[in-house]
């Protein structure tokens, strides 16, 4: 059965996409800890991001430092922060999330509830500044 996120690649469910090439996704978590959280996923659904070919796993963060540069033009922050949690759905995928402070990348506090007009504004800016 496929994940949720190969579901998103698929179209099966929309997202609010950020960046997209052949192998790669980038698109706003609709439950962020901060205004700007960014999921960052490899296009073939692998459960554990270190299962990834080493060569694919360089490409995918280098894909997303540039996914990260455009959160910094766009969220105020001082800087990007980068998680790898994994547990949540069953695909490799790093969250960027700007933070000002540790508690910003906290992800055992409550997530923001956010209305699509906002998550719409935020992917606008940010492929704006892509």
């Amino acid at each position: 059965m496929a994940t949720l996120f190969t579901r998103i690649i698929l179209g099966e469910i929309p997202a609010y996409k950020i960046a997209e090439n052949d192998q790669f996704l980038a698109f706003l978590d609709v439950f962020p800890l901060v205004e700007g959280h960014v999921l960052v996923i490899p296009k073939l659904e692998v459960d554990n991001l270190f299962d990834l070919e080493p060569l694919v796993l360089q490409q995918l963060f280098g894909f997303a430092q540039q996914v990260a540069k455009s959160i910094e033009k766009t969220v105020e922050c001082r800087k990007v922060g980068v998680a790898v949690i994994g547990l949540e759905v069953p695909h490799a995928h790093i969250h960027l999330v700007p933070i000002n402070e540790v508690g910003d990348i906290n992800f055992s506090r409550p997530k923001m509830q956010v209305s699509a007009e906002q998550l719409s504004a935020m992917q606008a800016r940010l492929v704006a500044a892509f």
